[in-house]
């Protein structure tokens, strides 16, 4: 009877505690509900389509759904109790209220913001320009909307050739990828004028990571192209100048809906409607707008001449409100300040041209205009090569410049460098006329690329003097009758799988300059094909698995450049090079060649040689007649070694690029006119001091990367264009000469044969120098024996990147020169201004980046990254651009640490200036699989 007495009573009590902890646990659970709002709307701030939630995040928001079902069934079932069962629901409103608790408290442990990148995301910025006119972005905006609308599927912009439909679109494409979270896929295709199902396929999946094995039918890459593009859901595909209907179907593209859009520009209203798209025309400026864009374009200073105004407003208006024939002809005129000028000008524009392509005569008439006031035939010769590539196509700067030094068009100097600046002038001649434009720019790398139109008209301005068929999925070479007596470049470039029929007889084409057949997969070419080409001086036939050469090719007296990259020859006819005495750029790289043959000793007049692949330099004749060679390129070769006495023998030598090949570092620097590019390996740190020191008191090359040692280590990438890469030696106790203005340091796998506590890197001396001035990066790759870096007079100051890896015995970055028993006591600041990157990894005996009491004052860090440190116990890290920071804003910083686990994070000591908190939005843990892959 006590018993049961003793479980009634404790079953009242529990029945009395329930409503009080129901209370407590909706009051909590509406709390942790409000934090879910909270939190979805920060991410959605942050939410940007090439961001995806983070998966702690995600499990969050699940974790608190599945809560609210739990609390919702629990409350359910208390309320179906009868008195006496009530009570014992109390354990499962504990638990509640305590998982409710754990996952208010988790929220507040997202450091790093809500997001990640999505590796899945599809989409490419692009170069746009400043639109003009009140019309043309009322169109941007209709264009939005429309593709805001659920309602409409399919977008066909049109308008003239020149009116700016591609820059329209350029600017949805960038306001696609930046500001709204609706599409997961933005797929931006050229289409122009002569392509094909087969090219279009290509070049989607290109841009959607898919891959045809060559084999597929049209059929089958289009099933591979829907299935993939129905995967990513919603997508946009922009066709950029489409000049006919297509068939979606037969290309692979899924009928656009549940989100995906189709957006197409053409200059046919047609189109628009065959296609089934919602039109919006994009219609020409007003006078007022073209005459603005055209004072833009020419300058305000032009109205300070006396008269000029009306004329220049006379030449705007004949425009007809096109932005590309606006902004050619202004940029032309810019600069002049002559009215006689501006007369003439008005003049000639009034002279009819001949209407070209179906385009309106007027268009033709203002681009040529532009073309005709380049007054220089060789600079307007310049202009009209860039229509030999295919349309469309992103040039390459140097492949550009090298075609016209080929073609004469360059002024011939006695530097190769001397030659690609004058080439260069031409090229910003060219992009400030608005004839090439500017695609994308690296460093001093530049890719251009021509409009359309522009093309149209050079391709007729050269009509019978050029045949150009690229890049259109060309599968025969045409018959021989259209190789016409004036023909003086052709191009078939880009063609894959063209083949030149045997049979077909020899083109008989006196006047061929330049002829361009890369990429198009030929075989083979029948023998006497060149057998009346005298007049040829550029020939590319790289990219084509020939494996023998035409013997009509060695009766080519005026060759000046052959491009042989990437085909499958293995030998050369003993007399090929007989009559090739004007001979100035032989590229063989990546071929199977094992020996040049005997008859390249006749070439009077060599000046570029680039020779990739050769198996044996040792083969080379001893009567080759090397001393006007000015490049040598052996890069990717099975060449181990230059043997000594053969590059004493190339005296003009200003490009020296042999990769991981041996060369003697005396003979090197015995190359007095080696001003350009070097890349080769010396033996040892002796043949790299006997360089530098045959180089004291001259202009050292513009470029250069030399590995010392053994074959380099792969860890790393290039990060300088001057740039010293060290592997397996042994770093000594005396000190190491580096050359004055290096760039990039990278040491790996050494073995440091000097003291322990003597820092590595005060191994290192400058020749000439005192200081590090130019040393940009520091990369070190497993060095045994090595415990200090740097020593505090020895740091770089201008250092932008430092990665130190897998050193296993290193304990300290910088060292200190305080007594130990004074460390602590002492604030020494090391200042690193410009360093952007800090990476250590895989480092167990590490302790601290600077000795107790030393802090590493760092302005511009962006990224910091410490992986299986575990010994690393305090930091000692100042970063000013921290300081005065409201956390409302720290989202907008360029900072990210990266670290192995929250629990080392926990312990670590921090000896800079700001608070460890200061840091915690910034870093993010690796996960386990990420670890392993760093082999840590």
């Amino acid at each position: 009877m006590d018993f049961v007495l003793n479980v009634a009573g404790k079953q009242y009590d529990n029945y009395k505690s329930v409503d009080p902890d129901m209370k407590d646990l909706k009051r909590k659970l509406k709390g942790l509900n409000g934090l879910k709002e909270d939190t979805e709307s920060i991410m959605r701030s942050e939410l940007h389509p090439r961001k995806k939630p983070k998966v702690e995040v995600q499990i969050w928001f699940e974790n608190v759904e599945r809560v609210n079902g739990e609390v919702q069934d629990l409350e359910e079932r208390i309320g179906e109790s009868n008195a006496f069962t009530r009570g014992f629901h109390r354990e499962d409103v504990s638990k509640s209220i305590k998982e409710v608790e754990e996952l208010i408290n988790q929220q507040g442990r997202f450091h790093g913001g809500l997001v990640v990148d999505n590796p899945q995301w599809i989409g490419q910025v692009l170069s746009t320009t400043n639109l003009s006119g009140e019309a043309v972005k009322a169109c941007v905006e209709k264009i939005w909307q429309c593709l805001m609308d659920d309602g409409v599927q399919k977008i066909g912009v049109w308008g003239l050739g020149g009116v700016g439909k591609t820059s329209i679109m350029k600017v949805i494409n960038n306001q696609l990828l930046k500001e709204t979270g609706k599409f997961d896929t933005v797929i931006w295709i050229t289409v122009s004028y002569e392509t094909s199902i087969a090219k279009l396929q290509t070049d989607i999946a290109s841009k959607i990571g898919e891959e045809f094995s060559g084999d597929e039918d049209e059929t089958t890459r289009a099933g591979k192209l829907f299935e993939n593009l129905s995967q990513n859901g919603r997508f946009v595909m922009i066709l950029d100048d489409l000049w006919a209907k297509v068939s979606l179907e037969r290309i692979g593209i899924p009928e656009p809906s549940n989100g995906a859009k189709l957006v197409l520009t053409t200059r046919k209203d047609d189109v628009c409607r065959q296609m089934g798209c919602r039109e919006i025309k994009v219609k020409p400026l007003t006078e007022e707008e073209a005459w603005n864009l055209f004072l833009e374009k020419a300058g305000c200073d032009i109205l300070n001449i006396r008269g000029v105004e009306p004329i220049a407003r006379s030449i705007a208006k004949r425009c007809a409100g096109l932005p590309l024939g606006i902004i050619t002809i202004a940029s032309c005129m810019k600069g002049i300040y002559d009215i006689s000028e501006w007369r003439n000008a008005r003049e000639e524009l009034k002279i009819p041209k001949k209407s070209v392509n179906g385009f309106e005569e007027e268009v033709f008439q203002q681009l040529q205009f532009s073309y005709d006031r380049l007054k220089n035939p060789k600079l307007q010769d310049c202009f009209l090569s860039c229509a030999l590539y295919p349309e469309d196509e992103e040039i390459e700067e140097e492949d550009l410049i090298q075609l016209w030094i080929g073609e004469g068009l360059v002024e011939e100097m006695d530097s190769m460098q001397a030659e690609y600046d004058n080439g260069r002038a031409i090229m910003n001649r060219l992009i400030s006329n608005c004839l090439l434009e500017v695609f994308t720019e690296r460093g001093n790398g530049r890719h251009v690329k021509m409009h359309d139109l522009l093309r149209d008209m050079a391709l007729r301005i050269a009509e019978s003097r050029f045949l150009v068929i690229a890049g259109t999925m060309l599968e025969k070479a045409p018959d021989v009758q259209e190789w016409s007596m004036n023909l003086e470049k052709v191009s078939l470039m880009r063609n894959r799988r063209l083949y030149i029929p045997l049979e077909m007889s020899p083109p008989k084409c006196p006047r061929l300059t330049t002829l361009l057949l890369s990429g198009c997969d030929i075989e083979s070419i029948p023998e006497g094909f060149f057998k009346h080409m005298d007049a040829l001086k550029v020939l590319d036939l790289s990219g084509n698995p020939i494996e023998c050469l035409s013997i009509s090719l060695s009766k080519c007296p005026g060759l000046t450049t052959l491009v042989l990259s990437g085909c499958d020859i293995e030998s050369i006819p003993e007399s090929f090079f007989d009559y090739m005495n004007e001979l100035k750029i032989l590229d063989l790289s990546f071929n199977r060649i094992k020996s040049l043959p005997h008859s390249l000793s006749n070439l009077k007049n060599l000046t570029s040689l680039l020779l990739a692949s050769c198996k044996d330099l040792g083969n080379v004749p001893s009567s080759l007649n090397l001393g006007v060679l000015k490049k040598l390129n052996l890069r990717g070769t099975k060449i181990k070694e230059i043997p000594n006495g053969v590059l004493s023998r190339f005296c003009c030598l200003q490009d020296l690029i042999v990769g991981e090949t041996l060369i003697n570092g005396k003979e090197v620097g015995g190359l007095k006119k080696l001003q350009g590019s070097l890349e080769g390996r010396f033996y040892d740190w002796h043949n790299l001091n006997m360089y530098l020191q045959a180089c004291r008191g001259r202009e050292e090359p513009r470029e250069y990367i030399i590995s010392v040692g053994a074959v380099g280590f792969p860890m790393f990438l290039r990060r300088a264009s001057k740039e010293i890469v060290v592997s397996r030696c042994n770093i000594y106790n005396y000190q190491i000469v580096l050359p004055r203005d290096i760039e990039g340091l990278n040491i790996g796998y050494c073995n440091v044969d000097c003291s322990e506590e003597y820092p590595l890197f005060s191994r290192f001396i400058l020749f000439s120098l005192s200081s590090f001035s130019s040393l940009r990066s520091l990369q070190i790759c497993s060095c045994r024996n090595m415990k200090k870096l740097f020593s505090p007079n020895c740091v770089p100051l201008n250092l932008q990147e430092l990665r130190v890896v897998g050193c296993m015995q290193l304990e300290e970055i910088i060292t200190s020169e305080v007594e130990p028993e004074k460390r602590g006591m002492v604030i020494t600041e090391f200042h690193l201004p410009q360093l952007r990157i800090l990476s250590l990894l895989g480092l167990p005996e590490l302790k601290s980046i600077c000795s107790a009491g030393g802090v590493l004052v760092c302005d511009s860090l962006d990224e910091i990254e410490i992986v299986y440190c575990p010994k690393l116990k305090r930091m000692g890290l100042n970063l000013p651009k921290l300081d005065n920071v409201p956390s409302s804003a720290s989202a907008n910083l360029s900072l990210s640490i990266e670290i192995e686990s929250e629990e080392w994070w926990e312990s670590l000591e921090w000896d800079g200036p700001q608070p460890k908190s200061l840091f915690d939005p910034f870093v993010s843990f690796l996960w386990e699989d990420q670890t392993e892959q760093l082999g840590l």
